[in-house]
């Protein structure tokens, strides 16, 4: 069994771009606190939910192999699924909510279908990157072929 593939968004990337959302949608009922075991586990649980829908497409080393961009990707999507997992958890959920987490699934999926892309550094660490420069997303022809032999140039003809 491998080990657990760290999360997309963490509690505290969320506290810090919706403080307030966080804090009406994640209070404990009785301390008014954050309850920060649910709210980490909806981190892991929309982490789970991109990863499961981006596998048709993505295998989970290209995704743990996503530039800084990618990744503010799916941060993005991972906070409003984790909002809407955590508005569930304490039954609070609004049309708000619900939306932005639709929005965010529908775009996942669309990037599954090939209508989006990450971009993904080369496997094989240092000894991958001496090859050929490469910036694609999986599944992205790339043609690497020798000059042509016979051409019309060559032959006299006309360029």
């Amino acid at each position: 069994m491998s080990a657990p593939r760290a999360p997309f968004v963490t509690r505290p990337e969320i506290q810090a771009r919706h403080p307030r959302e966080l804090a009406v949608l994640a209070a404990d009922e009785k301390t008014r606190e954050i309850d920060a075991v649910r709210v980490d586990n909806a981190c892991a649980d929309a982490s789970v939910e991109i990863r499961g829908i981006l596998a048709s497409r993505y295998t989970p080393d290209d995704l743990e192999r996503v530039d800084a961009e990618g990744a503010a990707v799916l941060r993005l999507y991972a906070i409003d699924i984790a909002l809407y997992r955590v508005s569930l958890s304490f039954g609070r959920s609004s049309e708000t909510i619900e939306k932005r987490y639709a929005a965010a699934v529908a775009r996942l999926r669309d990037m599954a279908a090939g209508k989006g892309a990450l971009t993904v550094a080369p496997a094989g660490g240092p000894a991958a990157a001496e090859g050929p420069a490469t910036s694609g997303s999986p599944n992205e022809v790339v043609i690497d072929a020798p000059e042509r032999l016979f051409t019309r140039r060559r032959f006299g003809g006309a360029a």
